[in-house]
Order: structure tokens, then C-alpha cells, then sequence
């Protein structure tokens, strides 16, 4: 696999220290796919682990670790991704550098601004859902009369 604009990364580890990896540009539908699917099946209650281990799989084939000099081995398998990353905050902290690397609107202090966005917006999205299945879970619940 070529790596799109590669580019190295350290990321601190528990134990101590830190791990190089690098990290790399999405393709086109792989990134529209991990950007459609990422955030809401990491959301607890809502996405399901499945999901979000399916896309972290997907997200971490554009990662990889230098093997020798000029070759690079992708973490594109479970067993790749649990030999060469030696925790899971590793692991997160390596799912964000690589999110923000291929997403302009986690750069720059735009994060902030985003998920500030969605903060305000949740409220209203929460209950008008909730509005309509209770809408949805009354009519169902109402039998017709005899008469």
C-alpha cells in the first residue's frame, strides 16, 4: 500500500517513552467512509463496538510502522495493530493525531470550535428524536375502539 503524504509521529506511551509511527493521508472514499462512520460509533449507547473496532481497523491501515529504512509496514489487521501498539491509550492517542492529520476541522484549534457546534446542537437533536419515538411509540400503543 502507498502511503499518501506520509508523515512521522511520536506517540507517548503508559509505560513511559514514546513509539514512531507514521501516519498518512486517507484516499478519497476510505476517508469519507472512516469520517461518516468514526464519530457517531465511538458515541457510547448509540454506536456499537463492532462498528467502531471495524473502522478502527479501516483508520489504522493508513498507519504504519518503518520496518527498515524506506519500508513501511501498514497496521491493517487486529494482530498488526495489538503487536506494534503497545496500549490502548497509545492506540487512541494515535486514532486522533491520524483524525486530525486527515480532517482540516480538527487543525488549528477548529476542534474546539466543532465540537462546541455540536454541543449546542445536541439538546435539540436529542429531544426532537426522542419527541418523535414517543410520537411513534403512543399511536402504536393505542387500540382502536369497539364502538
Amino acid at each position: 500500500m502507498n502511503l499518501l503524504q506520509p508523515k512521522a509521529v511520536s506517540i507517548p506511551l503508559q509505560a513511559g517513552g514514546e513509539k514512531a509511527f507514521i501516519i498518512s493521508k486517507f484516499p478519497a472514499v476510505a476517508g469519507r467512509e472512516i469520517i461518516a462512520k468514526y464519530p457517531l460509533s465511538a458515541v457510547p449507547k448509540l454506536g456499537d463496538y463492532a462498528t467502531s473496532e471495524e473502522i478502527m481497523l479501516k483508520l489504522m491501515a493508513f498507519v504504519a510502522v518503518e520496518t527498515s529504512p524506506g519500508d513501511f509496514l501498514p497496521l491493517a489487521s487486529r494482530a498488526l495493530v495489538d503487536n506494534h501498539v503497545p496500549d490502548y491509550e497509545a492506540l487512541m492517542r494515535l486514532e486522533w493525531k491520524t483524525l486530525e492529520y486527515n480532517c482540516s476541522f480538527f487543525q488549528n484549534g477548529m476542534n474546539s470550535d466543532f465540537f462546541a457546534s455540536i454541543k449546542a446542537k445536541a439538546p435539540a437533536w436529542i429531544s426532537q428524536t426522542l419527541t418523535d419515538l414517543l410520537q411513534q411509540s403512543s399511536q402504536a400503543d393505542k387500540q382502536p375502539s369497539g364502538s
